[in-house]
């Protein structure tokens, strides 16, 4: 017991380490007790995080006032809203649609291609092994099928959950960025005067949060365009769903790029065969996923602190189990944030001689 008291001592046996305890354990409690009552005002924040980067830049670059920048950024962000929902949405839910009325058609071509296979390689594989490896597959599809209903039942509260957010948010994000610092003053006003190590911390969060989520959203952008555009050129089906799963495969890094290979690759098979067309379209999507990689990623997080591959894949599994798509978006500038902290946290210097 003595070696545990002695080891809590050292560790928190400078005030600044307390008060920065006491503030992760505030925050951190606040969300997970509140975070889905305080849904509205967390997606808020992030929205202005996001598009704070942008006001300072027109107060930097255009000389503009705060409130003045805040108006512009504002009026943009209810712009691109209005695309994604009047636009955007509308031609994913017809390509959704229309991919789910081909499933049939695409279900009994498979299966006559896995019939086909006993007799191609009978050496390598029987009959039996193919129906049990079809049976399987029309399991998981009932599965999803339950799945499905069930989401289309809760759908009802999900829309009105929708129209809520689309009044409160753009309202609560205006406010965020109009009275950025009128706000802070008021949380700082709860601080204790001397709070240099939180500052400190939160410093760097700012600076490797900031840099990463303003440019995995460039990513995702980025790469769903360039996905788009190279399907729609190759004429391959459902192109616009097919980018939009591509673009944001990129916020899983490793995983992403894998597990959103599958349906490409099948909807293309599917549309093609075996042919040069499939060929050509795996070879795009190659060339877009390395050029992702060993380009546009090094390009945009050039500053992010370089975290090895079983941190980042640790993080996406906790984060994601806490918080969903956010925690899996947010995972690896969360992991900076542990990172972050550990660095700032004071070390007890060890006595000598």
């Amino acid at each position: 017991m003595k070696i545990v008291s002695d080891w809590f001592q050292r560790l928190f046996n400078d005030p600044q380490a307390v008060i920065l305890t006491v503030v992760l354990v505030l925050v951190t409690g606040i969300i997970l007790v509140m975070g889905q009552d305080l849904a509205p005002v967390l997606a808020s924040l992030v929205i202005a995080y996001l598009l704070e980067g942008v006001v300072q830049l027109l107060q930097r670059r255009a000389h503009l006032p705060r409130l003045m920048a805040a108006i512009l950024v504002f009026v943009l962000f209810i712009a691109f809203v209005l695309f994604v929902l009047l636009g955007l949405l509308p031609m994913l839910s017809r390509q959704l649609t229309q991919l789910v009325q081909q499933l049939p058609n695409m279900i009994i071509k498979g299966q006559q291609m896995l019939l086909n296979l006993p007799a191609i390689y009978p050496e390598f594989i029987t009959e039996a092994q193919v129906l049990e490896v079809i049976n399987v597959i029309r399991a998981e599809i009932a599965t999803w099928g339950q799945k499905a209903l069930s989401w289309s039942l809760a759908a009802g509260m999900g829309f009105i959950t929708i129209a809520i957010y689309l009044v409160l948010v753009p309202l609560l994000v205006f406010f965020f960025l109009k009275d950025k610092d009128l706000l802070l003053n008021w949380l700082r006003g709860f601080m204790p005067h001397d709070h240099t190590l939180a500052q400190q911390v939160w410093r760097e969060v700012d600076r490797q949060m900031g840099n990463y989520v303003r440019g995995k959203f460039l990513e995702i952008l980025v790469v769903w365009v360039a996905t788009y555009m190279a399907f729609a050129y190759m004429s391959l089906q459902f192109a616009m769903l097919l980018a939009l799963m591509v673009g944001l495969s990129v916020i899983v890094p490793y995983i992403g790029a894998v597990v959103v290979t599958v349906p490409v690759a099948l909807v293309a098979f599917f549309q093609w065969g075996w042919s040069s067309e499939f060929l050509w379209l795996l070879g795009v999507y190659l060339i877009v996923q390395g050029l992702d990689g060993n380009v546009l990623v090094p390009l945009l997080f050039s500053e992010v602190v370089d975290l090895h591959p079983i941190a980042i894949i640790t993080a996406v599994l906790v984060f994601g189990g806490l918080w969903g798509f956010w925690g899996v978006f947010f995972a690896i500038p969360l992991a900076t944030v542990v990172q972050s902290i550990l660095k700032a946290w004071p070390r007890p210097t060890l006595a000598v001689g």
